[in-house]
């Protein structure tokens, strides 16, 4: 939902401007009078020419972008919290000989981790200081911190996340318009980063800067997974998950807890009648028991078929962007696989398929690719994990493409969870419909 629309008149994104606001009024998210407002207002601030910035919420400039230049007046900086950081978190009661020691007891690297925060928060430090250089207004946040809350993300022209992809995937869920998002790897040589900017853009964040306020990039819009749930005990806030974990031993009980705390009238759940929950799921959804050893069942609709019973480890469903990561790594198919059906062709067939190292790569390589699509897309892939085949139950399409899946929970102690970060309760008699809205797309940053 956009709660604040930001209109650029640029050539390049009229269209899809006035594509984004007819599906808004579709969905009956404005009336057509304050969408006609919106309209007229943006275009009367609006000018001809590509370097004109224009006023909005306090001194904030609209949108560029493939020539146009973007000049943000404030920016909401959010950071990881460095793995050092976190068992600092958890063991706070301990001193630092403490700490080392403890971590040297079960086998992990002290050194190495203290390293790697010092390089984590030197590089943050670039960021924030590269900011204020062009006079933009800063706020620094981190994960578990009262910073990062709804004021300071409505207040921010745009977000950077300082960290890795998980970093990235955080600071996106809390985004519930079309502020963009800026993903700055601090520890390049360690890290992947796939959803941030690139290497050398990160270490040399004052040039990548540059180039976003010349407008020297494109703005990539990465699809989001919209949930609706009716009927159920459904917690209206989501269980963070990355918290619970510095709550160890208990978190494992935290959706026993929430349900029961719910059940006593203790607990803010959601209304009776379909209901949005309130975070975008960039990557993944995931429903299934909370216990991964515990068999999940459910019944599921894909695209308006009929229920069906299904028992399986949980299902995954994804969007272009989660594409590259869990689902990928669930269904790819590897060298030795492809190999093991080679050799069965070869046994049950007239034919001698030559079996080498390139023929694999190749094979694998291609149906490896057919499981990944651009992060634009507005369609879902699912899979069923592990599924359960017998007389009762079955998964004639254990993965696949869809528009809108709709879920009923059986479980008993089940959740939904988006983004392996914001959990709900989702158990027996809960219904779930996730689907792609374009007007929830996150606005992103290319550049080369």
């Amino acid at each position: 939902m956009m709660s604040r629309s930001r209109i650029g008149f640029c050539a390049t994104c009229f269209g899809l401007h006035i594509n984004r606001l007819g599906n808004i009024a579709k969905t009956g998210n404005f009336s057509t009078l304050s969408l006609i407002r919106r309209l007229f207002r943006s275009s009367s601030a609006s000018s001809n020419s590509p370097d004109t910035e224009q006023p909005r919420r306090g001194g904030g400039t609209e949108y560029g972008g493939e020539g146009v230049p973007f000049r943000p007046k404030r920016a909401l900086v959010v950071s990881k919290l460095s793995r050092y950081s976190f068992e600092r978190k958890r063991f706070h009661d301990l001193e630092e000989e403490g700490l080392k020691q403890l971590l040297l007891q079960r086998g992990s690297h002290y050194d190495m981790y203290l390293e790697k925060h010092k390089i984590h928060v030197s590089n943050v430090k670039k960021v924030v200081d590269t900011l204020r250089s062009q006079n933009i207004e800063v706020r620094q946040a981190q994960w578990f911190d009262q910073n990062l809350n709804q004021e300071a993300v409505r207040w921010a022209d745009v977000i950077i996340a300082a960290g890795g992809d998980g970093t990235f995937i955080m600071a996106a869920g809390k985004v519930t318009d079309d502020t963009p998002v800026l993903g700055v790897n601090t520890d390049p040589s360690r890290s992947a980063g796939y959803l941030c900017l690139s290497e050398k853009n990160s270490l040399q964040f004052d040039e990548a800067l540059r180039k976003i306020m010349e407008g020297n990039f494109r703005w990539k819009w990465r699809q989001r997974i919209r949930t609706t749930v009716e009927s159920g005990l459904i917690n209206a806030e989501p269980i963070d998950i990355h918290e619970q974990q510095l709550r160890l031993p208990d978190h494992q009980y935290e959706h026993w807890n929430r349900e029961q705390r719910m059940r006593q009238g203790l607990e803010k759940r959601v209304e009776p009648g379909p209901t949005v929950l309130p975070v975008r799921a960039l990557n993944e959804v995931f429903i299934g028991e909370s216990l991964s050893s515990t068999v999940s069942y459910y019944e599921i609709s894909v695209d308006g078929s009929p229920m069906v019973k299904q028992k399986s480890s949980g299902i995954t469903i994804c969007t272009g962007t989660g594409s590259t990561s869990w689902s990928f790594n669930i269904n790819k198919l590897s060298h030795q696989g492809v190999s093991e059906l080679l050799n069965i062709i070869n046994e049950e067939s007239d034919v001698d398929i030559p079996i080498t190292q390139d023929l694999l790569e190749r094979i694998a390589s291609k149906f490896n690719s057919s499981l990944l699509f651009d992060a634009s897309v507005p369609t879902l892939a699912y899979t069923v994990r592990d599924p359960v085949v017998n007389g009762v139950f079955n998964a004639n399409l254990p993965r696949g493409f869809a528009k809108k899946i709709r879920l009923r929970s059986r479980g008993w102690d089940a959740c939904l969870v988006m983004d392996s970060g914001s959990s709900f309760v989702f158990n027996d008699g809960a219904i779930a419909t996730l689907e792609i809205t374009e007007d929830d797309a996150l606005r992103t940053f290319e550049l080369d």
